[in-house]
């Protein structure tokens, strides 16, 4: 099916958080991820393939750098809007992260440790970001992303279970005894921890360096960050 002019007109503005909120639509784009939505059992309004419409048609109506060989538009389920976290398993707490690639890679690595569960601060970047659905490479339809209010989320579950940080100025991680259930908070790339949340948080966590240079990096990605956070956890309670 070859897309109208409207049609190309609200897939290019479904690039914009506002517009995609407002249609309640996003798009995926690449065989894989397509064939990941199928799968899933979303609400697919619309598949289009390059075979079908052609190269220049379909460089319309991408919003990567380069059109893919498939893009479908998905109708964005119904939030979540409450869940507490599994007290016997490790949960991830996301405050203020604005890079849409790191949350996609975020998203991507907590399935592969076997984290279903991601919460969000109302302030991070939309998971439905063209940028950041690409970077889950098809987690996104299996993961739970809950946005809310962290300091709320802490509060309602003290006592549950522990709630982890991470800092520069924290205890290094390979010397923690670390629980199979906890909450994990990462911060945002340039501010880190929010002083809200952080007067909430029980123990301060942090990855030392090991680096022989003198000009070594102040800080690794928060994506990077979080595989380690949670490779660490994960091993402890092997």
């Amino acid at each position: 099916m070859t897309p109208s002019k409207s049609e190309i007109k609200l897939i290019r503005s479904l690039a914009k958080r506002r517009f995609r909120e407002e249609n309640g639509l996003f798009v995926v784009e690449g065989e894989k991820l397509v064939q990941e939505a199928i799968e899933s059992g979303w609400d697919i309004l619309e598949i289009f393939r390059m075979e079908e419409i052609g190269e220049v048609l379909m460089s319309r109506i991408t919003l990567l750098s380069s059109p893919s060989p498939a893009l479908a538009v998905i109708r964005i389920p119904e939030a979540i809007s409450s869940l507490s976290p599994d007290n016997n398993n490790l949960s991830l707490a996301l405050d203020s992260i604005k890079d849409p690639g790191n949350l996609g890679t975020i998203i991507r690595l907590s399935e592969w440790f076997g984290i279903d569960t991601i919460y969000c601060s109302e302030n991070c970047v939309d998971i439905y970001n063209p940028k950041a659905v690409q970077s889950t490479m098809g987690a996104i339809f299996r993961s739970k992303v809950v946005y809310t209010d962290l300091s709320h989320l802490i509060k309602e579950n003290e006592g549950k279970m522990p709630v982890y940080g991470t800092f520069m100025n924290g205890n290094n991680i390979y010397d923690q005894s670390l629980p199979k259930g906890a909450l994990v908070v990462m911060g945002s790339e340039s501010e880190g921890i929010s002083p809200a949340v952080e007067a909430l948080i029980h123990k301060r966590l942090a990855i030392p360096s090991f680096s022989l240079s003198e000009k070594s990096s102040e800080s690794l990605n928060v994506a990077i960050a979080t595989a380690v956070i949670c490779s660490e956890f994960k091993r402890s309670s092997v």
